[in-house]
């Protein structure tokens, strides 16, 4: 018998009568359709997947074109999810929660929000970021549509402090390191 290597093929295989496990012919159609419901199988799941922006590849586009945002297939996938899900969460009255649920779709995302409404405006401080966020103009755009226009956004950010890096980094470690890591004032 040709030998079934297909899931399917073999879980059709234990449908049959025993004598058909000898059956050359049996065992060639069943590894040739096995083996196309397997592919089925995997296209199915993969179609799935676009339905969900976490798991979604090629239907990232498709997900754009929704939402209207401009797409940039060059952008990392990860970072074209953040955008999308981002524009998910921006649905709604602005309050300071729905500001910190749309800043923390994006990468390393932890944020606090506060407001200073005596001088209109809101500070969105990253707090585990060290540096600037990899994508921080998709997340300025995001939160420049939905803040309201007579509030001014402020953002801060987290750096090293000279004095902090021998307590923490080696110098042999400090150079391999990006400059947008650190900075020579005090961090937020």
């Amino acid at each position: 018998m040709t030998q079934v290597t297909s899931t399917s093929g073999n879980r059709m295989l234990g449908y049959l009568p025993d004598y058909y496990e000898t059956s050359r012919v049996m065992g060639s159609i069943l590894q040739a359709q096995g083996a196309e419901l397997d592919q089925l199988r995997v296209s199915l799941e993969e179609t799935l997947a676009q339905f969900f922006v976490g798991s979604a590849t090629w239907g990232l586009d498709a997900w754009e074109a929704e939402l209207g945002i401009a797409p940039v297939p060059a952008k990392p996938d990860d970072q074209r999810r953040s955008v999308i899900n981002a524009k998910l969460r921006g649905v709604g009255t602005v309050t300071v929660d729905l500001i910190q649920s749309v800043a923390e779709a994006y990468d390393r995302g932890a944020v606090e929000v506060t407001q200073q409404p005596g001088s209109y405006q809101f500070t969105v401080r990253f707090v585990d970021t060290l540096g600037t966020p990899p994508n921080l103009n998709d997340l300025q755009a995001a939160i420049e549509e939905i803040k309201p226009a007579h509030l001014q956004v402020i953002y801060k950010y987290k750096y090293f402090l000279l004095s902090q890096l021998h307590q923490t980094i080696k110098i042999s470690e400090i150079q391999t390191r990006k400059m947008t890591d650190f900075a020579p004032f005090i961090p937020v």
